[in-house]
C-alpha cells in the first residue's frame, strides 16, 4: 500500500488548503478508478481506461465530502454513500481521488491529488469488487485518511 500525496495537495495541507487543508482541498471532489498501477506521482496524468468516477450515490455529479477530522483521522461522511457504475469492464489497479475543479488525466503540480491502491481487503481504498463491469454498482464502504502522529 502506497498512498502518494500531489505537489499541489502537500502545499495545501501546509496552507491550511482551500478551506481548510486535505478537508476543504477535496470537498466536493471525486474519486476516479483505474487499472493496473498508480503512477509514480499524482502530479503525473493518469493513464489507462477510467473504469468508474465514485460520487455520492453513484449520481455521476455530486462531490464527495469528509466529516470533521478526528483524533488525527477523517473519514467519509457518514451521510453520504459513496459509489459507482462501471464505465467501462476491467480490474481495478488504483484510484485517484481529485478536487472538483481538476481534471486527473492532466499533468499538475498544483492541483489536490491523493492516489492509492485499490482491492476488496487491505488496500488504501477497498471496494465492494474490483472485477469491475459496465454498469455493475460498486460501494465504497469505508474512506478514512489518517495523519500521523507524534
Amino acid at each position: 500500500m502506497t498512498i502518494r500525496l500531489s505537489t499541489g495537495l502537500r502545499n495545501d495541507i501546509l496552507n491550511g488548503g482551500a478551506g481548510g487543508g486535505v478537508r476543504g482541498a477535496f470537498a466536493g471532489g471525486f474519486i476516479y478508478i483505474f487499472p493496473g498501477t498508480q503512477p509514480a506521482s499524482p502530479d503525473t496524468g493518469a493513464t489507462g481506461t477510467l473504469l468508474g468516477k465514485v460520487t455520492v450515490n453513484g449520481d455521476g455529479s455530486t462531490g464527495l465530502n469528509f466529516d470533521a477530522a478526528v483524533n488525527g483521522v477523517m473519514s467519509k461522511a457518514l451521510a453520504e454513500v459513496w459509489r459507482f457504475p462501471g464505465l467501462a469492464d476491467g480490474q481495478a489497479g488504483w484510484f485517484r481521488f481529485s478536487e472538483a475543479s481538476d481534471t486527473p488525466t492532466v499533468t499538475s503540480a498544483t492541483a489536490s491529488r491523493m492516489d492509492g491502491t485499490l482491492g476488496t481487503a487491505g488496500a488504501d481504498m477497498n471496494i465492494s469488487n474490483t472485477n469491475v463491469a459496465t454498469g455493475a454498482i460498486n460501494t465504497v464502504g469505508d474512506f478514512t485518511v489518517t495523519m500521523p502522529g507524534a
